[in-house]
C-alpha cells in the first residue's frame, strides 16, 4: 500500500492550521457554519463537553512545531475553563475529555503547576461521581435526560475515555484511590456494556442504591440493541487505554473483542456510518468521528498487542498488522473523501454525526478534527500522548 498520503496529510494539516488558528484566536469551536468555526468560549457555553478538543489540537500542533501561537492559545483556553471547574452543575463524567487535552497536556509538556492543579481538581470531581453501590460506576450526567428521565443511576460507554484522567492522578499523587475507582468502573462497563459479540451498549441504567443493572438505552445510536459506531470506538480505545495504564489482561481481551467486532463491520470503502445495526431500508449517516476515534484506538491497540506475552510471536504480529491495516483503511477513506485542506475553510474533517435521531447529520465536529490529527501524528511519530 502506498503510504505517501500520510506525510501529505501531515503537511496539509500544518500548512492549513496556522491560518485557521490565527483566524480564530480566542475561540473555542465545536462546529462550523459556512466553513467558519462557532465559538463556545462564552460563560453560557464554556462547559460544553467538547471544548477540550480544541486545546488538544493546539497542543498537538505545538508538539509538532513549537510555534508559540499554539501554546498561547491553548493556555488561554485552559484558563477560560476555570469557569467550568467552579460550577458544580456544569461538571459531568466528561472531565477527562475536558482537562486531559488541556490542563494535563499543558503540565506534561511544560511543567506548569497551575495546569497540574486544574487537572487534579478535575480528577477529584470525576472520582466524586463514582457510586460505590454494587460493583460501582461513574455517573454520567446531572439532572434528567430526554431518553429516560432521571439519570442518577446512568453510566455511558463514553466514560471509558475519561478514566485516563484518574489513572494520571493516581500516578501523579502516588495515590491508588483514583486508579481503583477507574478500574471498578471499567469492570462494570466490561460486564454490562460489552455484549458477547463485542458490540457495545451506549447507556446502562443501574439502581443507584444497590448498583443492580436495570436496563439499557439506545442513546445516540439507532435504538436499544443497535450498535452506535462512535460508542464502539469509545469502547475500543477506552479499554485499550485501561490496559495501557493498568496492565490488567482483562482490559486487553475486552479491547480485542470489541476490535474484532468493529473490524468485521468495516465496509469495503472504509467509510463508517452512525450505527452498524440500522434496519434495512432505514437511513444511515456518515460519522467520520467514529472512524477517526476507532483508528486511534486500533493503532494504540496494535502497539499493546505486540507486547502481549500470552500470545506467540506470529499471533502478535498478525493481530497488530490487522489493526493497523484497518486503521489505515478508515483514515485513507477520510483523507480521500472528507478531508478539507483549504485554509479558507476552518474545518478539517467533514461529515460527522452526533446522534442518529438528531435533526442534523453529517456536519463538522471538532473532535473529528482532533482524532484525525492524533492518528496522523501517531503514524508519523509526532504525537503528544494525551490519554
Amino acid at each position: 500500500m502506498d503510504l505517501s498520503w500520510i506525510d501529505d496529510a501531515k503537511k496539509s494539516i500544518l500548512e492549513k492550521e496556522k491560518t485557521v488558528v490565527t483566524r480564530n484566536r480566542g475561540k473555542v469551536p465545536y462546529t462550523t457554519h459556512n466553513h467558519r468555526f462557532d465559538d463556545r468560549s462564552g460563560p453560557d457555553q464554556i462547559a460544553w463537553w467538547t471544548n477540550g478538543f480544541w486545546g488538544g489540537i493546539l497542543w498537538q500542533l505545538y508538539k509538532a512545531t513549537e510555534d508559540p501561537l499554539y501554546r498561547s492559545e491553548a493556555e488561554e483556553l485552559e484558563k477560560k475553563q476555570d469557569q467550568q471547574l467552579f460550577n458544580a452543575d456544569a461538571l459531568s463524567h466528561d472531565s477527562g475529555f475536558t482537562w486531559l487535552p488541556t490542563a494535563v497536556a499543558d503540565y506534561r509538556m511544560t511543567g506548569n503547576r497551575a495546569a497540574r492543579n486544574r487537572g487534579l481538581l478535575a480528577a477529584g470531581n470525576l472520582a466524586g461521581r463514582f457510586n460505590p453501590a454494587g460493583q460501582g460506576f461513574i455517573r454520567a450526567w446531572n439532572g434528567t435526560s430526554a431518553w429516560g428521565g432521571d439519570t442518577t443511576g446512568w453510566a455511558i460507554i463514553d466514560c471509558m475515555m475519561n478514566l485516563p484522567l484518574l489513572y494520571w492522578a493516581s500516578d501523579e499523587l502516588k495515590d491508588p484511590r483514583f486508579k481503583n475507582t477507574a478500574m471498578r468502573h471499567a469492570d462494570t462497563a466490561m460486564r454490562n456494556f460489552i455484549r458477547e459479540d463485542g458490540s457495545a451498549r451506549h447507556i446502562c441504567e443501574f439502581d443507584p442504591c444497590t448498583g443492580e443493572y436495570v436496563r439499557d438505552y439506545g442513546g445516540q445510536g439507532y435504538g436499544v440493541g443497535s450498535s452506535w459506531t462512535r460508542g464502539q470506538a469509545w469502547a475500543l480505545y477506552g479499554f485499550t487505554l485501561s490496559f495501557l495504564h493498568t496492565g490488567a489482561p482483562r482490559y486487553l481481551r475486552t479491547a480485542e473483542k470489541v476490535a474484532a467486532y468493529f473490524l468485521s463491520n468495516i465496509p469495503d470503502d472504509g467509510i463508517i456510518l452512525t450505527d452498524f445495526r440500522v434496519p434495512q431500508g432505514e437511513p444511515n449517516y456518515v460519522d467520520s468521528t467514529a472512524a477517526a476515534i476507532a483508528s486511534c484506538g486500533l493503532l494504540t491497540l496494535a502497539e499493546q498487542v505486540e507486547k502481549d506475552s500470552d500470545k506467540d510471536e506470529n499471533e502478535r504480529q498478525k493481530l497488530a498488522q490487522d489493526y493497523r491495516d484497518a486503521a489505515l483503511k478508515m483514515l485513507k477513506a477520510l483523507y480521500d473523501n472528507f478531508f478539507d485542506a483549504d485554509p479558507e475553510d476552518d474545518e478539517l474533517i467533514e461529515k460527522c454525526t452526533a446522534a442518529y435521531h438528531d435533526k442534523e447529520h453529517e456536519f463538522t465536529i471538532i473532535y473529528g478534527d482532533y482524532y484525525f490529527i492524533e492518528a496522523i501524528w501517531k503514524l508519523t511519530g509526532t504525537e503528544q500522548f494525551i490519554w
